[in-house]
């Protein structure tokens, strides 16, 4: 007789270890769940599975590329692989263009969707496949604040955003009934990480305490999304820090 499967976690999206997928899968490691880590580079994904492992976590870091259906079911076929059955999944794959509406092309606009929309879509389908056999699961999307309000020059990005944001909904209507909670978290701020870092190094100097979100702060926001009763389930929030204006 086959014994039960082993809950286990799923972050997609993981890239650097100061990034927030990494911050999300040492959380969870922390919990005790097996976290399955996927990304593009297997060298970041080694890295990030190394340090969960010498804390005493165990990490599975498996490389694909979200806008890739066939990568992506390779990912929940490897986590069936295990014996696991996703209790946890957070998909925070995330691609931005800043460009004023007739610069963009059509090829970045569409980059844009796949990034955005269509992994989050590709992942939220084979996670729910897998929670919906036994009645359980959190699901998680990052979203932005271009998931509510689209501004110049970041249209394209928006749009995608928007589309992410009427997905987790969808799924959150239909999948709730049957036991499984679907969240969509507004990440309305920069995020202290390499990318914020590299890309926008003077925003992050002028910034004071506490007014970039750390990514330790967001994962700890999504375990508690995750522990939360049925009776009392956020679908939607947005986090920020408290010097932001909204």
């Amino acid at each position: 007789m086959m014994g039960a499967a082993t809950p286990a976690a799923v972050v997609v999206g993981v890239g650097p270890e100061t990034g927030l997928g990494a911050a999300l899968a040492r959380r969870f490691a922390a919990q005790g769940l097996p976290v399955f880590i996927a990304g593009r580079t297997e060298r970041k994904l080694r890295q990030v599975a190394a340090t969960i492992e010498s804390g005493g976590g165990r990490a599975i870091p498996v490389v694909a590329d979200a806008t890739v259906e066939d990568q992506v079911k390779a990912l929940f076929e490897a986590v069936d692989g295990c014996d696991c059955v996703p209790e946890l999944v957070a998909c925070t794959v995330d691609k931005n263009l800043r460009a004023p509406l007739l610069d963009t092309e059509s090829e970045a606009f569409e980059a844009l969707w796949r990034a955005n929309s269509l992994a989050a879509f590709q992942v939220g389908r084979e996670a729910l496949r897998r929670m919906a056999r036994v009645g359980r699961g959190t699901l998680i999307f990052t979203g932005a604040s271009a998931s509510l309000r689209s501004k110049p020059p970041f249209a394209g990005f928006a749009s995608a955003k928007f589309a992410l944001r009427g997905l987790a909904q969808g799924m959150a209507r239909e999948f709730g009934p049957k036991g499984i909670h679907v969240v969509h978290v507004v990440i309305d701020g920069v995020i202290d990480g390499e990318r914020a870092r590299t890309q926008f190094p003077d925003l992050v100097r002028a910034k004071g305490e506490n007014e970039l979100i750390r990514p330790a702060s967001i994962a700890e926001v999504y375990w508690q999304l995750h522990c939360q009763p049925p009776d009392a389930w956020t679908h939607e929030m947005d986090l920020r820090p408290f010097a932001e204006g909204f």
